[in-house]
């Protein structure tokens, strides 16, 4: 993101511009000022015409004239050169054969109008120069292994001087390292040669950059010879006398081949480039170490270069002086130079003369300051004439560096020039004085409008000119008051800043220019904008190989201004990829790659300032799996593993893990050997006899493991005697009279070798002396039988193979079988301690009878039968157990009023002995457990009835019921409780003088003479009306209900009987009668003691009017099904409190039914 001090540094440097760049206008008089010139020293291409720069400005518009060496250079009287118009510079053709040394030399510039003159700088004009290598042959070098050795280059000297490398005839750079280095003179450098070196094709190039041409030295062919094997070579030839020394290159301290000796001297100029070199000669190859003995070497401007060999220090300053040391040091001992260092500096301006514009008798000052070392010597001119020779001028007056003007005249205008040189170089700087008498004038555009971020400076201009200097005010809006203090800043050159600014000083501002000739204002217009900002910048991620990542970037911006979002890579654009999808506030990548790892920037631009955030991608992914297994170091029992990791994709290899393979015991199954630290690329395995071994290496990181290895080859160790024998040894019996022997077996592993058998022996300890032994092979376990019970014997068992038995094992002690205990615990106590807790005493039984280990009593019990009449059910046996050190035990959970039986047992691994004599005893009374039921049976409208039954376990004697009930509102708040007694032979009890319509709860209990037990709720609420009190039950199954429907249905099938006779025999029914007298036989009314249809009379049966039988002569069953599903479902049924109906089956109204006209 852009600092606040970035901000304020730039405004102030375009502040200094605008106050060095004011200047007159070209509209008004004023003496000549050099614009544009060459360079003070100008290496020309004798390839290309020679142009030499110099432009002016003034008014007049100035003429132009050169000197060249000092003279006037006829300009006009040399075709080959000519001026352009209106302006200074030469062209100097050389292309059409004219050589251009011919015109090196130091070429100056004047430009002049009647004001005044301007001089350029001296231009010192030379010709590139690329010079051919001298021709020369050069023979072979031979030097010794391990000796060092120089390569001279010595390339010709050219202007400018070229750059040196090395290469092969193949145009391929020679490698360079910490041994074989480049000098900065261009020689190689060889700490010590290798027979590696040996080669004819060593070239030294320089290439000249004016020309870009490249010059070769002829090859250069090095030898390197092996002593030892030129001897031996020899000896053959000269009776087996050395001709040289048979002992190879001694390793050596360092000496330096640059520089020489311990001190030397270097000078370099200001603002230069500073490079100290030191290399040095030693075997093993030197390292080479800088420091600084007066002072610290500058971090920012230093480098180490050619392989710490070369200090470079750029932008030299006099804090750069003083002494630095150099160190090349092996294990042999080290040597230093130091290097004395001093910094001279050619003039650099310390305020260099500007224009002076003055009003006729003004005062004012050119200053010309300078510094060098040695100090520069400061020289004036006027108009090119050194200032003693100049025209006098009373108002003029030099003393030493400034020259002061007072009370000057209209024609006291000029070009002062200021020269300030040493032996390292000079400055030439021009300054005039212009004596003018202006209005003012504001030469900032009108109306301009200036837009700034919100808490950025703001700068508002208001460049004027006039002479004299005019003042400049400022105004805001229609305010009369002219602007002060803060926040503004008013500058010298008519320039307003505001430090920070805000949205309230945004508007209209107004400045005045005024001296005493005149007055000049102009507007302009500022805006606050709000600044762009990232609220929600991107975020470092952490993201597995072929995922996807998003970063977000949610910028803040001012409305009125446009922004626009980019992104970018490692200060790059992103890579031309459609994973790469940029949206309005993110960026996705889908499916990165390592490629895509690396830092995100996410740039918001307007068009005044701009926001940035970066987050860092990092992708990871499993390591790849390692290569190259090796196994070194072979003995009988280990193996040296060494292998190369992989790949670890971004996330450190946590360890290794090294697998095995058993060809022999176990082909195709792969186990874990051993682990080591990620660091380690190498393990010491200890192995096996008798396997046949192949490792792998699997690689952890924090994505997961790698893909295993390819394995190694197989290592096979030869058999051996086992080196251990079987674990986990036990003796114990299984029955009275045996001994069971139990071991682990040894894995294939283990074994070491064929043939694996164990040796199994016991004694019984303290009786027998000599062991008892026995071979088993396949076996994990063996049975010695015919023991005596429960006695301690020494057991071992040992292994062995083809070639030999395992070690001495360690013998285990165990116990032959048990038998049960012969005798049963002592006498049996009960001492009851509440309705449910008993507890039992005993004595222990004698340790003789045990027959084994005693693991403790068991008391069994039951429950025999409940003490009241009602409840005489037996309960299950049940037991509980006790440690071997225990004489009491209690009884929990026991049912309250009950008698019991128990008897008490030793038992031991075997099994339990005898019981003792049973013991009875009884609990006595608890609180009753809850009624069986409770239930509310009638309600009315100030009554209730309950029912209840007695609990399944009452515990004691029941004394009677607690019933407690309060009232329940709608918000369920709860009334005061009322409580009533009842006995215990009463099953039900009707409540009176209730509240109608009011909910009750029902709190109902048993009790005995230990108090009440746990309660059943009940909640019932009594009626609205004394009709709801007819129980409501479901008419469909009441028997008057089915014997009504079943009579109605027989009638309506007497009648389709009738009516299918007559129908056959052609009669008609006269019915016309009914019809008119009743409108709709439907409609008949029933009485209500008399359930069935009205008769039918002779005369009754005529045809119906409306109406036809069907042509089938058949009366279709819906008629009668479809009016008792209408009667069924009428909504105008009604019942009496008895269940009877209130309506006549034909009370409906309504149109008639089709079905039933048919019908009749």
């Amino acid at each position: 993101m852009d600092k606040p001090s970035d901000g304020r540094l730039a405004l102030l440097l375009l502040l200094s511009h605008m106050i060095t760049a004011l200047e007159v206008p070209l509209d008004l008089p004023q003496p000549p000022t050099i614009t544009h010139q060459s360079p003070k020293e100008y290496i020309v291409d004798p390839r290309e015409n020679i142009v030499i720069h110099c432009e002016a400005k003034g008014k007049p518009h100035p003429s132009f004239s050169w000197t060249r060496n000092g003279t006037h250079f006829e300009i006009d009287k040399d075709p080959k050169v000519t001026m352009k118009p209106h302006s200074g510079t030469l062209v100097i053709d050389i292309i059409g054969g004219e050589k251009a040394d011919a015109y090196e030399g130091v070429y100056q510039c004047t430009a002049h109008n009647q004001l005044g003159s301007a001089l350029s700088n001296h231009i010192i004009i030379r010709q590139s120069r690329s010079p051919l290598w001298s021709k020369e042959r050069l023979s072979p070098i031979v030097a010794q292994e391990g000796q060092s050795l120089i390569l001279h280059c010595r390339p010709p000297a050219g202007l400018p001087p070229p750059i040196v490398f090395w290469m092969d005839h193949n145009f391929h750079r020679l490698p360079q390292s910490r041994r074989v280095s480049q000098g900065l003179n261009g020689d190689l450098y060889f700490s010590n040669v290798l027979m590696e070196d040996s080669r004819n094709n060593y070239i030294c190039y320089a290439r000249f950059p004016h020309t870009q041409t490249i010059q070769q030295k002829q090859p250069i062919t090095v030898h390197v010879i092996d002593l030892d094997s030129l001897n031996d070579t020899m000896a053959d030839y000269l009776n087996d006398t050395d001709l040289f020394s048979d002992k190879p290159v001694d390793e050596r301290a360092p000496v330096f081949l640059v520089p020489s000796g311990s001190l030397s001297s270097q000078m370099v100029l200001r603002g230069e480039v500073l490079e100290l070199e030191c290399i040095a000669d030693g075997l093993p190859t030197p390292a080479v170490s800088w420091t600084k003995l007066s002072g610290e070497i500058p971090g920012r401007r230093a480098a180490l270069m050619n392989f710490n060999k070369t200090l470079r220090i750029t932008d030299v300053s006099e804090a750069d002086a003083g002494e630095y040391r150099c160190t090349a040091g092996n294990r042999l001992g080290s040597v230093h130079h130091t290097i004395r260092v001093s910094v001279k500096a050619a003039p650099y301006w310390i305020s260099a003369p500007r224009n002076l514009v003055l009003a006729p008798l003004e005062t004012g000052v050119i200053t010309c300051r300078a510094r060098g070392h040695p100090k520069p010597h400061i020289h004036w001119s006027m108009n090119g004439l050194p200032i003693e020779d100049a025209p006098k001028d009373p108002s003029r007056k030099v003393e030493d560096d400034s020259i002061i003007f007072s009370e000057v005249q209209t024609g006291s205008s000029a070009v002062y020039q200021c020269n300030a040189s040493n032996q390292h170089g000079y400055l030439l700087a021009n300054a005039f004085v212009n004596v003018l008498a202006e209005p003012p004038r504001v030469l900032t555009a009108p109306n301009k409008v200036y837009q700034v971020m919100e808490n950025r400076p703001a700068l508002l201009e208001c460049l004027s000119f006039g002479s004299p200097v005019p003042a400049v005010t400022w105004f805001k809006d229609r305010h009369s008051g002219m602007l002060e203090g803060d926040p503004y800043v008013f500058h010298k050159n008519g320039t307003l800043e505001i430090h920070v600014s805000q949205a309230v000083n945004g508007g209209k501002y107004t400045c005045v220019a005024t001296n005493n000739l005149g007055i000049s204002e102009n507007h302009v217009y500022l805006e606050v904008k709000e600044p762009t900002r990232i609220l929600r910048p991107p975020e470092y991620r952490l993201v597995h190989r072929n995922r996807d990542v998003v970063f977000e970037c949610k910028v803040k911006h001012d409305p009125s201004l446009i922004p626009s979002t980019s992104w970018l890579k490692d200060g790059g654009e992103l890579p031309e990829d459609d994973r790469f999808r940029v949206h309005l506030d993110s960026l996705t990548i889908t499916g990165v790659t390592e490629s895509d790892a690396g830092t995100y920037t996410c740039v918001a631009n307007t068009s005044l300032d701009q926001d940035s955030a970066s987050a860092r991608l990092t992708v990871v992914g499993q390591p790849d799996a390692p290569t190259d297994l090796e196994l070194t170091d072979p003995t009988a029992r280990s193996v040296q593993l060494t292998w190369t990791p992989g790949d670890e994709h971004n996330s450190a290899i946590k360890k290794f893990l090294i697998q095995y393979e058993d060809g022999l015991h176990q082909s195709g199954v792969w186990l874990n050997l051993t682990e080591v630290p990620g660091t380690k690329t190498t393990a010491h395995l200890k192995l096996s006899p008798y396997v046949h071994y192949s490792f792998r290496v699997l690689a952890l990181n924090g994505v997961g493991y790698s893909r295993p290895s390819v394995p190694s080859h197989q290592y096979k160790t030869n058999p051996a005697a086992p080196d251990e024998n079987p674990s986990e040894v036990k003796g114990y019996g299984t029955e009275h009279n045996n001994l069971v022997i139990t071991w682990k077996p040894l894995t294939g592993l283990q074994a070491n070798g064929p043939g694996l058998q164990y040796t199994v022996r016991w004694r019984q300890q303290g009786v027998e002396k000599d062991w008892t032994s026995v071979s088993v092979a396949n076996v994990s376990k063996f049975v010695v039988s015919g023991t005596p019970t429960f006695v301690p014997y020494e057991v071992m068992v040992r292994a062995q193979n083809a070639y030999g038995p395992g070690p001495e094992p360690a013998a285990v002690i165990g116990h032959s079988g048990e038998d049960f205990p012969s005798a049963a615990p002592g006498p049996v106590q009960v001492v009851v301690l509440n309705s449910t807790l008993a507890e039992v005493h005993w004595e222990h039984v004698p340790q003789r009878s045990v027959r084994g280990r005693l693991q403790g009593y068991k008391v069994h019990y039951r429950r025999e039968r409940s003490l009241h009449r009602h409840n005489s059910h037996h309960g299950e046996q049940r037991s509980e157990s006790f440690g071997p050190n225990r004489t009491r035990g209690k009884l929990p959970d026991l049912h309250p009023f009950s008698a019991y039986s128990l008897h008490v047992t030793a038992f031991n691994s075997r099994g339990e002995g005898p019981a003792s004599a049973t013991q009875r005893f009884e609990t006595p009374e608890g609180v009753p457990g809850v009624p069986s039921f409770f239930r509310v049976s009638a309600s009315d409208l100030d009554s209730l009835t309950l029912e209840w039954a007695p609990p399944h376990e009452r515990n004691g004697r029941l004394t009677g019921y607690t019933l407690r009930y309060q009232t329940v509102n709608s918000s369920h708040d709860l009334g005061l409780l009322d409580e009533m007694d009842l006995p215990s032979n009463q099953s039900s009890v009707t409540l009176h003088n209730l509240h109608h319509s009011t909910r009750y709860k029902f709190y109902f209990s048993a009790k005995t003479q230990q108090g009440s037990g746990p309660a059943l709720t009940e909640e019932a609420v009594t009626i609205l009306h004394r009709a709801m009190v007819s129980p409501q039950v479901d008419i469909a199954t009441q028997g008057w209900f089915i014997g009504l429907m079943s009579a109605i249905a027989l009638l309506i099938l007497i009648l389709l009987i009738v009516c299918f006779i007559k129908r056959n025999k052609g009669g008609k029914y006269p019915v016309k009668e009914k019809e008119d007298a009743h409108g709709d036989p439907e409609v008949q009314p029933m009485k209500e003691d008399d359930v069935t249809f009205g008769e039918y009379s002779e005369e009754d049966r005529k045809p119906l009017r409306a109406s036809r039988t069907p042509s089938s002569g058949t009366v279709p069953r819906d008629g009668s099904e479809d009016s008792l599903v209408e009667y069924a479902d009428s909504g105008d049924t009604q019942f009496n409190e008895d269940g009877s109906f209130i309506g006549q089956y034909s009370g409906r109204s309504g149109p008639p039914s089709p079905a039933i006209n048919s019908l009749v």
